[in-house]
């Protein structure tokens, strides 16, 4: 059975755009996230999912995809369902946290074949209006 999660993080998605405000996902950044690691801070990146910040923007079951540029430089962004930590709205915070299960964590600078262990990550500090879904 497929979890609630994706169905959940899409409707968010679609009310921020409704109501006119920015969606973002905060995710937790593993071995299996691809997006441009300079811009990781402790292991989590935020990432502007509006449809003026993206490209063939895609929120399946099992991830979301799409195009974007950071630093003006068109990067293909991957982020399995199970690394987003929340979805909001930029303007006033409100949205959705999740817990993050199913991780891999890597070293530094280690490449995907030097994945060291799984393991569970704490969901990141969310604000106290948010929904918390396990």
């Amino acid at each position: 059975m497929v979890t609630t999660k994706p169905y959940l993080i899409r409707a968010i998605y679609e009310w921020c755009a409704d109501q006119g405000f920015t969606p973002h996902l905060a995710v937790s950044v593993d071995a299996r996230t691809r997006v441009p690691r300079q811009y990781v801070k402790d292991g989590q990146i935020v990432l502007n999912v509006a449809a003026a910040a993206t490209s063939q923007l895609q929120m399946g079951n099992e991830g979301i995809t799409f195009q974007a540029r950071f630093n003006g430089v068109a990067f293909p962004v991957h982020v399995p369902i199970a690394a987003v930590v929340a979805i909001y709205a930029l303007e006033n915070g409100q949205g959705m946290t999740f817990e993050v299960t199913d991780t891999v964590t890597v070293e530094e600078d280690a490449s995907p074949a030097e994945v060291a262990a799984e393991v569970e990550q704490p969901p990141a500090p969310g604000r106290s209006h948010l929904t918390r879904v396990k």
